[in-house]
């Protein structure tokens, strides 16, 4: 019976491998515990019942500790989308007729937009609302 849990912790981690999470994972070495297991035990309903549990212990009991490494919703905006929330100066008119307009972000010129669609003359300190494509959304502080 060893030789059937060691075939299902090695299935279990064949498919920990094609998943996102940290789940399957325990299954495979509850699968491993159950194999320990089955050198002492012949019953195949105690090794199952060895299995489940310890699966479960393992899972619950390190559910914290996984989740102190899992990806978190405080993420870091990088490349465009680090600018939002940025204040800045306008170099080029915005004429959201014309369609045309600058702003000078971090040492950065960037082709801009108005929040409102309104016309925001040159020189005039401006906040990034967001990003929309390459141009920033632009409002008067």
């Amino acid at each position: 019976m060893w030789k059937l849990w060691l075939i299902f912790s090695g299935i279990f981690l064949i498919i920990e491998i094609g998943t996102a999470g940290f789940l399957v994972f325990w299954f495979a070495i509850g699968a491993l515990i159950a194999m320990i297991a089955s050198f002492f035990l012949e019953n195949v309903i105690a090794q199952t019942t060895i299995f489940v549990i310890s699966s479960t212990i393992l899972l619950f009991a390190t559910r914290g500790f996984v989740n102190k490494f899992a990806k978190t919703q405080n993420t870091t905006k990088t490349n465009a989308f680090s600018i939002e929330g940025k204040k800045g100066k306008v170099i080029q008119a915005i004429d959201p007729i014309e369609g045309t307009g600058q702003v000078k972000i971090s040492g950065e010129v960037w082709s801009a937009k108005s929040f409102d669609n309104l016309a925001i003359s040159q020189n005039t300190e401006v906040i990034v609302e967001k990003i929309d494509g390459v141009k920033a959304i632009v409002k008067p502080v």
